[in-house]
């Protein structure tokens, strides 16, 4: 007796088909294909990275196990692990890229009056990137050393939810600041980075674009103070109006530049920040530099609890689909967050769909706290054996 929709049902009535089918269609996704569509394809390797499957065969094994089930998830294609592995290597990554950007607008639109720390009107994005290793021998297209292969997975994220607002998949030789060329800068935004981009041509596009752009300054940066501002805070010892000293510097970077000496209150570490935003206070400053750490927990919450660390093919083609999907389930588990008003982390949610993906139990319900179980639910055509 079916009484009701499956939670993995439930949760991709989150998605929409129309604009997912347009990306295909975009793509030519469907050219030739008789049974198993892209669709199907999705619902597989959403399936996947939900349930933590290890490998296209642990997938076969587990979606077979429960066919009854399968045509009222979606999926109407007979599930193969060939057939799943041909659809990984050969259909265009850039479909899921595609869908997986029109549910992280969707996903900022619904945070983007969440706090994150720091109490400003502005969007303020941390940049940064991540490696992901791999065997040369087999992946030998993505080589990064003699003998070593890797992936690196650039993120722009939106410290408002922490959603990705833009991810850039490239081989590991590619040089951090090189995707800055890639940015479409917001003007009025601020972008946080490390050291690794400080690239003084780069920043100034930046600049010219009006946005803002916070990182730390080298050791060997030389500079000449034009002039400095007052402070009124133990923690900051200067707060100086500057321009480089440097020929090529000074060249490529012929604005003023803001530097601020500050020491962290707590650790007693010397930080010196170079920005281009001359009318935030210098703690403010700090504190958003403090933020771009953000990026770096999403990256070890998706390498832990995300299957992009082992891959189930070994192309280029196939191993950019995965990411991609783990990113859109990444975004959907958040978008299940914001509209159920879920106060659980998603860790927590995520570990609840892995467990329960196939209940027939309303979705709030299962990600409801675990203090509010209903000890009197029981089953309508349950004979009573006690009256």
């Amino acid at each position: 007796m079916n009484s009701g929709k499956t939670i993995f049902s439930q949760l991709m009535d989150f998605l929409s088909p129309y604009e997912f089918r347009q990306c295909v269609q975009r793509y030519n996704g469907n050219f030739k294909i008789k049974s198993f569509s892209c669709w199907d394809q999705f619902l597989c390797m959403a399936f996947a990275q939900l349930t933590f499957r290890e490998s296209l065969r642990d997938i076969q094994a587990c979606l077979r196990a429960t066919p009854s089930r399968l045509y009222h998830a979606g999926i109407r294609g007979k599930v193969s692990r060939n057939t799943l592995a041909h659809a990984n290597q050969v259909r265009d990554w850039r479909i899921y890229a595609d869908f997986a950007q029109i549910l992280i607008a969707k996903a900022r639109a619904l945070y983007v009056n969440d706090s994150f720390g720091v109490d400003l009107d502005h969007c303020v994005y941390a940049l940064d990137s991540t490696t992901i290793d791999l065997c040369l021998a087999v992946f030998p297209w993505a080589q990064f050393r003699k003998r070593k292969a890797a992936v690196k997975l650039h993120t722009l994220l939106d410290l408002r939810g922490n959603i990705p607002s833009v991810v850039i998949v490239t081989s590991g030789k590619v040089h951090d600041v090189r995707i800055l060329d890639q940015l479409r800068i917001e003007p009025g935004a601020i972008y946080i980075v490390d050291r690794g981009y400080i690239d003084f041509a780069r920043l100034h596009r930046i600049h010219l674009a009006a946005g803002f752009f916070v990182t730390r300054a080298k050791n060997n940066f030389r500079f000449q103070r034009l002039y400095s501002q007052p402070v009124n805070s133990a923690a900051v010892r200067c707060d100086q109006v500057v321009v480089p000293r440097n020929f090529y510097a000074r060249r490529d970077y012929p604005s003023k530049l803001r530097r601020i000496r500050y020491v962290d209150p707590e650790t007693q570490k010397k930080l010196v920040f170079l920005t281009n935003n001359f009318t935030l206070p210098p703690e403010t400053v700090a504190s958003l530099y403090r933020c771009r750490w953000q990026v770096e927990l999403f990256f070890k919450w998706i390498k832990q609890h995300l299957r992009i660390k082992a891959f189930y093919g070994t192309t280029e083609n196939a191993v950019k689909t995965q990411i991609w999907i783990a990113i859109t389930v990444y975004v959907l588990v958040a978008i299940v967050k914001k509209n159920l008003k879920l106060e659980q982390s998603l860790y927590t949610i995520l570990q609840i769909l892995s467990v329960a993906v196939f209940e027939k139990t309303p979705l709030d319900r299962a990600l409801a706290s675990t203090d509010c179980i209903d000890q009197n639910y029981s089953t309508p055509n349950q004979l009573q054996l006690f009256d």
